[in-house]
């Protein structure tokens, strides 16, 4: 299937979704700042909270998957967050390699939060568009995005 070229910059897809994302992404620095997080580290503290929830502590390699992270990144991110004394990263007793992650009461405390503080600021952003669509479309460039 052929693809119009684009006649400008407000007629193509990347540069609006580039436009978007940095819009969304200043909304979220913005609230996050307060509460002394980054939206990375948000993210990561999240996503050990999410995976704790569903079974047991993540690995460090589990979090990176799930988030989307490399896993340079989420170790960097991860012992900021650990000095901030919101997590733990202990050795898996299973494998010597990996770190578990484990949230702190003060990390499960700060997600208390910052969590309803995101998903309102995500509600405000994205209330011209019915949720199930936002979902939908967000999902399948997500899928093409996971392709590369």
């Amino acid at each position: 299937m052929s693809h119009p070229t684009p006649s400008g910059p407000d007629d193509s897809p990347g540069f609006l979704l580039w436009r978007v994302s940095l819009g969304w992404q200043r909304r979220m620095a913005a609230v996050l700042k307060p509460l002394g997080l980054t939206h990375p580290q948000f993210v990561l503290l999240a996503s050990a909270g999410w995976l704790a929830g569903q079974g047991g502590p993540a690995t460090q390699r589990g979090l990176a998957d799930h988030a989307g992270t490399d896993p340079m990144t989420t170790s960097q991110v991860l012992r900021t967050l650990e000095a901030k004394g919101l997590l733990e990263r202990l050795e898996d007793p299973a494998d010597a390699r990996a770190k578990r992650i484990s949230l702190t009461a003060a990390g499960r405390e700060l997600l208390t939060v910052a969590v309803p503080a995101v998903e309102r600021t995500d509600a405000e952003f994205f209330a011209q568009v019915p949720r199930a669509d936002a979902i939908g479309l967000l999902t399948s460039l997500l899928k093409e995005a996971k392709r590369t």
